[in-house]
């Protein structure tokens, strides 16, 4: 399992390092990708995770590595798709966003669960959201420092489109995304935990 996560990981990351759009908007986009990997490496043995959350941050890595290669406002399946559904823009930084809500409540839950932080269920949703959400408020906080450091260089960072909703449609993906995840895989997980003697 580690050995295939790690192959699947290595292999996006290296295709899209390849000639990627612009070179800092890729270090831009892959960073967190990176520092997951890191993470995940450090914590292996002291507190290693449930194959569901495992499968799922090297699907939000994927994410952000195919949007570092093209850009969020250039990837062409979602140039495709835009054109089929009638969409003024390229959709896939919405997708980015979902995902930044989806995958971190359910490493979220883990944590939450496994540590015993939180045992009533409904609070236990409220704080995950309610966490989900300032990460992606903080994110796009981060954008924002990006783009006035560096000018016309965070453009394909920001992705915005000119769309004037862009950083309030970016959290609601979010929230929609980390509500989605609790919901739709909650008995999933709980599952896993228990197979793992994780609780």
């Amino acid at each position: 399992m580690k050995a295939l996560w790690l192959t699947v990981f290595a292999a996006a990351f290296i295709w899209s390092a390849i000639e990627p759009k612009d070179r800092f908007t890729w270090l831009l986009e892959v960073l967190p990708a990176i520092i997951a990997v890191v993470v995940l490496a450090v914590s292996y043995r002291r507190f290693p995770l449930t194959l569901l959350v495992y499968t799922l941050i090297l699907s939000h890595c994927i994410i952000l590595m195919v949007g570092g290669h093209y850009t969020y406002a250039e990837v062409p399946l979602f140039d495709t798709l835009g054109e089929i559904m009638g969409w003024s823009r390229n959709n896939y930084d919405k997708l980015g966003h979902f995902a930044q809500g989806f995958v971190p409540a359910m490493v979220a839950r883990e944590i939450v669960i496994r540590k015993h932080i939180i045992n009533g269920r409904g609070w236990r949703f409220f704080f995950i959201v309610s966490f989900c959400l300032a990460v992606s408020a903080f994110y796009e906080l981060v954008e924002w420092w990006v783009a006035l450091a560096t000018g016309d260089n965070a453009e394909a960072f920001l992705g915005a489109q000119g769309y004037v909703w862009d950083t309030q449609s970016d959290m609601a993906m979010a929230l929609l995304g980390a509500s989605s995840a609790l919901l739709l895989l909650g008995r999933w997980h709980d599952r896993q935990l228990l197979q793992r003697h994780f609780v």
